[in-house]
């Protein structure tokens, strides 16, 4: 099974980026996590990993994926809520993407609220941290 794990806007500051809301954690602690989890699957399991804080880039790899990839784990950051482009790509692609976010978007500021992509989506993790990616993954791979 291979999961592409794409991450948006500023996800790459991690870990120096607001950590009372977003944590210590930097991004590529996040990845080691998840490849970790991967060696515990009871499936063989491969990642892919990409951050970038272009939307064009995301909606690209969004596309490889769909060639390539058995489902998406996506944390868009900012784009989540206003990227129309990104929703239409998810929408495209024909494989399950699972929207995870570090915070509770629904408690942050009201523009945060909404979310431009969660309608075709899987399924949306919000508030726990790196914890959410983790389990994203589980869920994709158990539910495949």
């Amino acid at each position: 099974m291979k999961i592409y794990v794409i991450n948006g806007a500023n996800l790459n500051l991690l870990g120096t980026r607001e950590p009372e809301i977003y944590g210590s954690k930097t991004l590529s602690d996040i990845n080691a996590e998840i490849t970790n989890k991967c060696r515990t699957l009871n499936v063989p399991t491969e990642c892919v990993f990409f951050q970038s804080n272009h939307e064009g880039e995301i909606i690209d790899k969004l596309h490889e994926a769909a060639r390539n990839a058995d489902g998406v784990i996506l944390n868009p950051g900012a784009f989540t809520h206003y990227s129309y482009a990104i929703r239409d790509a998810i929408s495209a692609i024909g494989i399950p993407v699972t929207e995870v976010h570090l915070s509770n978007i629904h408690t942050r500021e009201e523009f945060r609220h909404k979310s431009v992509v969660s309608a075709v989506c899987k399924g949306v993790i919000c508030g726990f941290g790196s914890a959410g990616y983790l389990m994203a993954l589980e869920v994709m791979v158990n539910n495949n």
